[in-house]
């Protein structure tokens, strides 16, 4: 620079805020904070600072920034915490594509290993019941190979009854995200 030429700015109080996301869902969450008046801390990502957790490699902290004197600010911290909880939500529901059929698949295994074990119990008593442990051990081992069949089941049912609900809950989101986008600009 030559002289006493220097560039005035305006200042810019901030307020800052951390999201943490699994990798996946980082241009979902983004662009959504975007529409409450959120952006990318370009200083942070440029540094490197922070970028996945080292104990979750799956997950990344996001670290964003907003003007503190931003317009309708009230409401667009309103409309963000209703996006924040329809997020919740979904991540609710995805996880209970998966928990029922874990919890039946389980169970039956269990029980199986318990009709398993009574076959055993049979064969080593003295004297030894044979045709129990036969009668026995057929559930068991039914009850080991069944639950990677139900899980599969179960699974594809309780994902058709889900996947329309977080469909409606992605709806709902768009919606958020375009009245907090509306009273940004």
């Amino acid at each position: 620079m030559s002289g006493a030429e220097r560039i005035q700015k305006d200042f810019v109080g901030y307020e800052y805020k951390e999201v943490t996301a699994e990798n996946g869902r980082l241009s979902f969450l983004l662009d959504g904070y975007e529409n409450f008046g959120w952006e990318m801390d370009q200083r942070l990502m440029e540094s490197g600072q922070g970028r996945s957790i080292p104990s979750q490699p799956k997950k990344t902290v996001l670290r964003l920034k907003r003007n503190r004197k931003i317009i309708n600010k009230m409401e667009l911290t309103r409309l963000q915490r209703h996006f924040e909880a329809c997020v919740d939500e979904i991540d609710k529901l995805e996880r209970e594509k998966n928990s029922a059929a874990t919890i039946y698949a389980l169970a039956v295994g269990i029980i199986g290993t318990a009709f398993m074990a009574g076959s055993v119990f049979a064969v080593t008593a003295q004297p030894p019941y044979i045709v129990l442990c036969i009668v026995l051990a057929v559930p068991g081992f039914l009850g080991w190979i069944l639950p990677y069949f139900l899980y599969r089941w179960v699974q594809k049912k309780q994902t058709e009854k889900v996947t329309p609900l977080i469909e409606a809950k992605y709806d709902e989101i768009y919606e958020i995200c375009e009245k907090g986008n509306r009273l940004l600009y």
